[in-house]
């Protein structure tokens, strides 16, 4: 089982309130998240369970729901385990849990936005890119397309999903070329508005720019990430993008 951790805490209150900040982290999280004999996808809908009936219906439900979604927790049983627990702690409570679920799970009016995305572009969406999504906010996905000569994948990124602010480090060459093949999406560097792209366009990232890249809020995004070839190439990953720089981008 992988292991779960957080660091939530120390960032948000690390300073004004230390103890609470290690208790969340570090034994809750790092402890009680990690305990093997519940299984994490169980633990997950236990907890939206529990968000749901004390009218929990803030970021923290919003993140559980994410966190579920990511373990492997379908629209289908999400559904389920909230109808089941209205009949107990309510039907107002039910409703703001859909309302949100309906948001995470990316249904809107019965539409499979997932399986529309996908059939508009000749590469597969891949599999939860489940290595890396401690520097995304949101789900993404991972299709290796090539891994010989150059490296080359296609990321998917549901709507609202972005990665990190990162840098691809190189002491020659090196860099990262992003081509998009279907939905839209937003390239930023650091310092400069943000730049749309959709099917076709191309951005071309040299080694050393400090960047993010992602889903506009209301669309689901693909791009193919060619790994430019360098000498001592690296990735570093940094802090992610704010609500208040993406939040800015229409």
């Amino acid at each position: 089982m992988e292991k779960i951790t957080q660091n939530a805490g120390r960032k948000s209150l690390g300073q004004f309130a230390p103890d609470f900040a290690h208790f969340n982290d570090d034994v809750l999280f790092g402890e009680n998240w990690n305990n093997h004999d519940i299984d994490l996808k169980t633990r997950c809908i236990i907890t939206v369970v529990a968000l749901m009936s004390s009218g929990i219906t803030d970021s923290s439900l919003k993140y559980h729901l994410e966190n579920a979604k990511a373990h492997g927790v379908t629209k289908e049983e999400i559904a389920a385990v909230v109808t089941h627990v209205a009949f107990y702690v309510g039907w107002p409570k039910a409703w703001a849990v859909f309302n949100m679920a309906k948001e995470v799970w990316n249904e809107t009016d019965g539409t499979d936005t997932r399986a529309a995305h996908a059939a508009s572009m000749i590469f597969p969406i891949g599999a939860p890119n489940d290595g890396f999504k401690r520097y995304f906010s949101g789900q993404s996905y991972l299709a290796p397309i090539s891994k010989t000569q150059v490296g080359i994948f296609n990321v998917t990124f549901e709507p609202k999903c972005r990665n990190n602010w990162h840098i691809h480090h190189a002491e020659e060459g090196g860099g990262q070329i992003l081509i998009c093949v279907a939905g839209r999406g937003w390239y930023q560097e650091w310092g400069k508005e943000a730049v749309e792209m959709t099917a076709g366009d191309v951005i071309n990232i040299p080694a050393g720019v400090k960047h993010w890249h992602g889903a506009a809020k209301d669309s689901w995004f693909s791009h193919l990430a060619v790994e430019v070839p360098g000498k001592n190439s690296s990735n570093e990953w940094l802090e992610p993008v704010s609500d208040e720089v993406y939040d800015k981008l229409s």
